[in-house]
């Protein structure tokens, strides 16, 4: 090398100062560090040895713009601190770091159209691909990424989309189970505690629940007084046991409104449950399987989710052809049913 001495810098390293300190061209550093670049062993051991005594690392983000090929990926996503979401969010990151991608995760919560913040915000850091775990932004706005060049994959959207791939759940199937257990254990009163934020897979599950209770003569209401959380299922407890007549069997879109409902029943209603009530979520997230807890739920095939996104990832739709993949959820049987 040009210069032994230790070369201590601020910020950015560049090519030039490797290619200097190496005494070497520009582009012997550039073909150092490309696959399959041409270069001698001497000339590459001057280089790495170059760019580790310099801290440089390689502007893959400028690579990429140069070859209309970034490796980002935004996740656009809403309640990042839902433990179902929080877990989604991390599967695919993984499944993303693995193929050498990079996750954007952009939160459109809390803002005023947030959806449409995120979505902008994916095409301006110029993303492959979006990735939607979120059932709010409006399909103009998935339309607008689109016709932009990226890759779309809606996950739990209730409707299709030209061009975009999607990835569901059967709720449907799921709800029709969660009505099977409860009648299976004696149930004829049946309340589905839902959420004032209906995204496309909540509806889902509600929709299918009261219509099988309701074709099987029993008695159902629905109960929405907030969004997504445990303070919501909180609330609805006190909503429907502070009166005469209450259900003994109670279906709840999410295990999180499920866990809320489950703690003011037993300490402000000192109800039992399975014995009062026979109480069902739906997610399996960690706290479902607590000892306090011990939720009777449906799980979502995270996991394999995280890897299908991956698979579709590598291997874009053909001519705006998006792909429809529908899987299954398994229920997780504990003990908030009653046995029959």
């Amino acid at each position: 090398m040009k210069n032994p001495t230790k070369v201590h810098n601020k910020g950015f390293v560049s090519a030039l100062k490797v290619a200097e300190l190496a005494g070497v061209s520009r582009s012997a550093v550039s073909r150092t560090f490309s696959d399959g670049g041409s270069v001698s062993p001497e000339t590459r051991q001057k280089v790495i040895a170059a760019a580790k005594e310099l801290g440089y690392h390689v502007n893959h983000l400028a690579r990429g713009l140069l070859a209309d090929r970034t490796n980002i990926v935004s996740l656009v996503i809403r309640s990042v601190s839902n433990p179902y979401q929080s877990r989604m969010m991390d599967e695919i990151i993984r499944v993303l770091q693995a193929s050498g991608r990079v996750a954007l995760v952009i939160n459109a919560d809390g803002v005023d159209d947030g959806a449409a913040q995120a979505l902008t915000q994916s095409l301006n850091f110029r993303a492959e691909a979006t990735i939607v775990l979120s059932g709010q932004p409006s399909y103009d706005l998935v339309d607008t990424c689109l016709a932009n060049g990226q890759h779309v994959i809606l996950l739990n959207r209730g409707e299709r989309r030209d061009g975009a791939d999607r990835i569901s759940i059967d709720n449907e199937g799921a709800a029709t189970e969660a009505v099977r257990l409860n009648k299976r254990a004696g149930c004829r009163r049946h309340v589905v505690v839902s959420s004032t934020s209906l995204t496309p897979s909540l509806a889902a599950r509600e929709l299918a629940y009261v219509a099988k209770a309701k074709a099987i003569g029993d008695e159902v209401e629905i109960v929405a007084v907030g969004p997504t959380s445990y303070a919501t299922g909180a609330e609805a407890a006190r909503r429907v046991f502070g009166r005469a007549s209450t259900p003994d069997a109670a279906f709840c879109v999410t295990d999180i409104l499920a866990l809320g409902f489950m703690d003011t029943a037993r300490q402000e209603f000192q109800l039992n449950i399975p014995n009062d009530l026979c109480v069902i979520g739906f997610d399996d997230i960690e706290q479902a399987q607590w000892t306090s807890y011990r939720l009777t739920t449906f799980r979502q095939p995270v996991t394999e989710i995280a890897e299908q996104i991956g698979r579709l990832l590598g291997d874009p739709p053909l001519g705006g052809v998006g792909r429809e993949i529908a899987l299954k959820t398994m229920p997780i049987w504990r003990n908030t049913v009653r046995p029959r």
